[in-house]
């Protein structure tokens, strides 16, 4: 008979919300945090968000293309959080091993959004920089891969293999 108690259920729907938001509000404020010093303000960032899909005219739109810039930010949260829940009920390691997982995933997602994502969206990027690459990275493994880890292992059932 053991003498621990129950593990409370859980759902996907848990696993995925926390771990999209957890990630979505580490991400954005990351960037909050490292562009303010250039000067580059919220706005700015949200505006660039949207520029994605808008192109160019995003800044012009004020907060109406912030909003956009962090409703965006959010589905790619929640999205990165969707692909890692999905990947983790095929591939227990992903569960039983957060750290490492998150760290692997934060590069991924680094990766897709990077080298995907960016180049076939209407974002105009800048001369190529080691140190914000280097940034970037490891913003994507602290803020992105590991809180999605972290989150779906609390709040997703194992035995939903």
């Amino acid at each position: 008979m053991s003498t621990s108690a129950p593990r409370p259920k859980s759902s996907a729907g848990q696993a995925i919300f926390w771990a999209g938001l957890v990630a979505g509000i580490l991400d954005i404020t990351a960037a909050f945090v490292t562009w303010a010093p250039r000067g580059v303000t919220p706005t700015r960032i949200l505006q660039g968000i949207s520029s994605g899909l808008l192109g160019a005219n995003a800044f012009q739109g004020g907060a109406a293309t912030a909003a956009l810039g962090l409703a965006l930010h959010f589905f790619i949260a929640y999205s990165a959080a969707t692909v890692f829940y999905i990947a983790s009920r095929r591939i227990a390691m992903m569960t039983q091993k957060p750290i490492l997982s998150g760290v692997l995933y934060g590069v991924c997602v680094y990766l897709v959004m990077y080298w995907v994502v960016m180049p076939l969206s209407h974002i105009r990027r800048g001369p190529f920089s080691v140190f914000n690459t280097i940034v970037a990275i490891i913003t994507h493994m602290v803020c992105v891969g590991l809180p999605i880890a972290l989150m779906v292992r609390k709040y997703a059932r194992a035995d939903a293999r």
